[in-house]
């Protein structure tokens, strides 16, 4: 017999509705977190009061969670099965909690924003609030910046669920698993892989990727320990004899040994690729990150002792984390234990064709597969486009959510910028896997290219340290991606609270010749500029016959043959044409590239800077436009003068927010740095 609780929940439906509704439900509403333990309940900034939303409380804990393995919402978690369990046959983990929400009930708006969070940071902030990034701890009026997020009276949440995020001094969001082992209590074993782009001379290379917690190895002298060294991604292995290498150790603690990494006689030489396969047991469960996810969205939705109680909930993940959301549809996630959605809408940004290692055997959530680092991890996975699509070499004809009833599907935008295309495959999510034609979005999701914008935004005009020798041009650009991001964002919200449409999804395409084969870029010559010989690639890799268990056999895997790669067509001025383009194109003072080369690295100097692209100004007037060749039109013949500038970076600032692409809070300010871009060229 199951007992019966009775419920009351908070005003949750509007800033100023006050709503009081008491009914009986079954206690077991959310059976998988056992219980939410608050440290610390403070206010935001000394009781600052947000508009529409009052003071903001900031709430930090620790979730508790168990995990039936035999619940049929939990069989898609790699070895659950193998994992210790508690009295009640459970699984237990716990995790980090933060929580910004209206600190008056009755200002709540009822709607949860739920950052996945990037290796253990906080983005949201930055990326919506406009606050100073990198923040890991926000307490100062500056981590929080304009407070779109708290003006919207949005409860913010945040939760671990990646096991090994660095171990640095300023905590992170953990999440804390068991380890597999067999029945029998014997370890579980199997092979991880660790790769290293060089560049630089190096005698010590550690086992983890960006400073993670590596996988130790199991036994220093097992045969399957093997260390290769290559001269290019797709290059001849040679093995490196084994008396030439070893695992290094430090002491810490009570005579506990941690791995630091491995050492080379006469050292790592700049310019390889060197790839090191080795045993290693015990494995953590790390599929229980995207239960754990799921199941705080569900806590916050549906139980009623919940300290921070919502009606929808919207998930946001930005580069991993937009893969990890790519990677919890396509398992099945966002149905809870109870049938029920767990993400009534999704915001997945800069994830590309991508998922990631968040749940298989000796998984590694923070390798990614890039151009030229972290080569052939689990991330270019197919299936990539919503809908099911064959794959002709394979065979299969499978969709990312294909398979998952329309009850489970999230209202989601997909915005990619176009270092994706270059970078990330992001051409795979929208065109056939053979390359033949345009595949359109669910009626559920908006596709939205942000042009010719890179991986990420940091503020301010480049620096001499970034100019690219030989050239007027520079690594990392001002193009302002995020100021169109927080407009889609508050969209996304009005289309999950009140069926309100969103802009149309706007991206290039093939059947209109703004998507391309790479070669067929027409970017302008523009003297000491070259574009990359290719994009990231996703390949057919095969990871063993064991694979669809969440098991990897082959390290590494056999590569096979690469899908197509389509990457945006450009102007005259080599900005590209299609998507949503921002102020800085409408109103261009220069070329903004989303990719830029590892020129004069001593390895792969073709191939792409992680993330990063380049900014080239144009010419300030014919004359430097004569003597430098460059093709592409001046300053002073496109606006005349300051004042014919801005005039037209007005009528650009109003067509957007006409459009939605740009919220009136951002126009005077969008404005205003235009203006300083001006000034700026013509003053460095």
């Amino acid at each position: 017999m199951k007992t019966i609780t009775t419920l009351c929940f908070r005003p949750l439906l509007s800033h100023s509705l006050l709503l009081l509704l008491c009914i009986s439900l079954p206690s077991h509403l959310s059976a998988e977190v056992v219980r939410v333990e608050i440290e610390n309940r403070i206010e935001v900034l000394a009781g600052k009061a947000w508009a529409n939303s009052g003071a903001y409380e900031r709430i930090t804990g620790k979730v508790h969670f168990a995990f039936d393995p035999d619940d049929p919402a939990n069989q898609a978690i790699t070895d659950l099965k193998l994992a210790p369990r508690n009295e009640q046959g459970q699984v237990e983990a716990s995790a980090d909690l933060l929580v910004f929400q209206p600190k008056d009930p009755a200002s709540r708006r009822g709607i949860g924003w739920f950052e996945v969070s990037n290796r253990g940071g906080l983005a949201s902030l930055s990326y919506f609030n406009r606050g100073e990034s990198g923040v890991l701890d926000p307490a100062e009026p500056g981590h929080f910046g304009d407070g779109l997020l708290f003006d919207e009276g949005l409860t913010v949440i945040w939760v671990g669920w990646q096991w090994d995020v660095p171990e640095i001094p300023v905590e992170r969001l953990n999440l804390w698993v068991p380890r597999a082992e067999h029945p029998d209590g014997t370890a579980v074993s199997g092979l991880v892989r660790a790769d290293w782009s060089v560049d630089e001379y190096s005698t010590l290379l550690g086992l983890s990727d960006r400073g993670h917690q590596p996988y130790p190895p199991s036994d220093v002298n097992a045969p399957e320990n093997v260390l290769t060294v290559r001269d290019s991604r797709e290059g001849q292995r040679s093995v490196i004899a084994r008396d030439q290498w070893q695992f290094e150790f430090e002491a810490e603690g009570a005579g506990a040994a941690t791995i630091k990494g491995i050492s080379l006689q006469g050292g790592f030489e700049a310019g390889k690729i060197y790839e090191l396969v080795y045993r290693a047991e015990n494995p953590p469960i790390v599929g229980l990150g995207l239960a754990a996810v799921r199941d705080i969205a569900s806590y916050a939705k549906h139980n009623p002792e919940s300290e921070f109680p919502i009606v929808k909930a919207v998930a946001f993940g930005v580069s991993q984390t937009g893969r990890f959301l790519r990677h919890f549809l396509y398992q099945g996630f966002n149905a809870d234990e109870e049938n029920r959605m767990a993400f009534d809408g999704m915001l997945i940004h800069t994830a590309g064709a991508g998922r990631g290692s968040f749940n298989h055997r000796f998984g590694q959530p923070s390798r990614d597969a890039q151009p030229y680092a972290n080569f052939f991890y689990p991330t270019d996975l197919y299936p990539f486009t919503s809908s099911a699509q064959a794959d002709p070499a394979t065979g299969r004809n499978e969709g990312l959510v294909e398979h998952i009833p329309d009850q489970y599907r999230p209202k989601t935008f997909y915005t990619n910028s176009g270092y994706e295309y270059w970078g990330r495959a992001s051409s795979l999510i929208h065109t056939t896997p053979d390359g033949s034609g345009d595949v359109s979005p669910l009626e559920n999701e908006r596709f939205y290219h942000l042009s010719s914008a890179q991986h990420f935004w940091r503020p301010g005009w480049p620096t001499e340290d970034r100019r690219i020798t030989g050239t007027d041009a520079y690594t990392l650009t001002p193009l302002n991606l995020l100021i169109t991001l927080r407009a889609l964002a508050v969209r996304l919200i009005e289309w999950v609270e009140s069926d309100a449409e969103p802009p149309a999804s706007s991206y290039p395409l093939l059947a209109d010749g703004t998507l391309v084969v790479p070669e067929g870029v027409a970017f302008p010559e523009i003297p000491g500029i070259f574009m990359p010989r290719i994009p990231h690639l996703a390949y057919r890799a095969d990871y063993g016959p064991n694979w669809t268990q969440g098991i990897v056999d082959f390290q590494p895997p056999l590569i096979g043959e690469a899908f197509p790669a389509f990457v945006p067509q450009v102007d005259g001025m080599g900005n590209e044409m299609a998507g949503l383009r921002g102020i800085e194109l409408l109103a261009p003072l220069a070329t903004y590239m989303p990719w830029s080369l590892r020129t004069g690295a001593p390895g792969g100097a073709d191939h792409l800077i992680s993330f990063l692209g380049t900014y080239i100004p144009l010419p300030l007037n014919d004359e430097l436009r004569a003597t430098s060749g460059d093709p592409r039109p001046s300053l002073a013949a496109l606006y005349g003068d300051r004042e014919g500038f801005m005039e037209q970076v007005t009528r650009a600032a109003e067509y957007l927010v006409a459009s939605g692409i740009l919220l009136e809070r951002d126009r005077k300010s969008m404005i205003a740095i235009q203006g300083e871009h001006w000034d700026w060229l013509h003053t460095k």
